[in-house]
């Protein structure tokens, strides 16, 4: 685990291959690092996403518990998704990279605006849908961002639909337009 400025902790999700098994599982992450009640949140960098952090850190002080935000990464379609090409090790860096940036700064800006609990954090290759379900597997709350959708976004499905439907725990779904404090 490599500690971050503004105290929150950063928990690399390794290599950058694809965890083994189909269910794009983080590995080595856990919702509750510390053995206290925890709310998971999902991150992209979104302004709907930062909306969610908002709203878990706040709901957390008053619940006294930690926050563990979890952003998942995929490679490009071209790649390593369809299985027909290899992604060059390069990428995965970079991506990995650029996951650990955003959070960090989503993090970051959330820890600036309020007196936050601790937040840790993961940063996990694979699906949303399955890195959210399994990082909240043993948490107390799921929180994500909702966007509006275009027509052709729409076609893909639905994080929010898919989570509330499926998660192993209770979820608030936060509006992009949901105001912060």
């Amino acid at each position: 685990m490599n500690s971050r400025p503004n105290g929150h902790d950063i928990q690399p999700s390794g290599s950058g291959t694809q965890p083994s098994g189909s269910d794009n599982q983080p590995s080595g992450s856990d919702s509750q690092p510390d053995g206290h009640e925890c709310i998971v949140v999902g991150v992209d960098g979104s302004e709907s996403s930062k909306n969610a952090l908002h709203w878990a850190v706040r709901q957390a002080e008053l619940d006294h518990c930690t926050v563990h935000a979890v952003l998942a990464w995929e490679y490009p379609p071209q790649y390593g998704s369809i299985g027909w090409i290899n992604a060059p090790q390069e990428l995965a860096t970079d991506l990995e990279v650029q996951a650990d940036q955003t959070l960090d700064g989503a993090i970051s800006e959330v820890v600036r605006a309020h007196d936050a609990p601790r937040v840790s954090a993961t940063v996990a290759y694979g699906r949303p849908s399955g890195v959210l379900h399994h990082a909240a597997r043993d948490a107390s709350l799921l929180v994500v961002g909702r966007r509006r959708r275009r027509v052709l976004g729409a076609l893909g499905g639905s994080l929010s639909r898919h989570v509330t439907r499926r998660a192993p725990c209770p979820v608030v779904v936060v509006g992009e337009r949901s105001r912060r404090a």
